[in-house]
């Protein structure tokens, strides 16, 4: 019989393969931006009225810690801080052009290296991929937390 622990550990081991070809995908990026880093540009593409203590939340990290991961973005040119028009004591935190490229430039070479690794499979094969992934993404989204807009993966 079958149990649930030896099903995570064959997940587990198919997770480690998808992750190295993704991080494959990143480390092709030119100019390389560091994981964390990334990480704040994925969590404010997918909230667009993100502010510093809702990327801390995300983050799991304190507020001074976001603000200084913020620092480097800005200088860098990926991100900029915006002062709320409807209440001017908080300030948002918005994608600037270059980080949507270079985000949109990860997604293509992501496609592509997953399309790759896809093609080498039969077509039945994908296709239950396709509908076990599905199903696994339902089943992790019913405790995902309320705040719509914070999942980066």
């Amino acid at each position: 019989m079958e149990r649930v622990t030896d099903h995570a550990a064959a997940v587990e081991s198919a997770v480690e393969s998808l992750l190295a070809v993704l991080d494959a995908a990143r480390l092709a990026q030119s100019p390389a931006v560091p994981p964390t880093q990334l990480r704040v540009l994925l969590i404010v593409a997918a909230a667009e009225q993100t502010n510093m203590n809702r990327l801390a939340e995300a983050l799991d990290v304190v507020p001074s810690s976001a603000s200084r991961l913020c620092d480097r973005l800005e200088a860098t040119g990926l991100l900029r801080r915006v002062v709320d028009p409807r209440d001017r004591r908080e300030v948002r935190l918005e994608l600037t052009p270059a980080s949507r490229q270079l985000l949109d430039d990860l997604r293509e070479r992501r496609r592509l290296a997953l399309a790759e690794v896809l093609d080498r499979m039969p077509p039945g094969a994908r296709q239950d991929l396709v509908r076990a992934l599905q199903a696994f993404d339902a089943a992790a989204r019913r405790d995902e937390p309320a705040e719509p807009g914070l999942r980066t993966a």
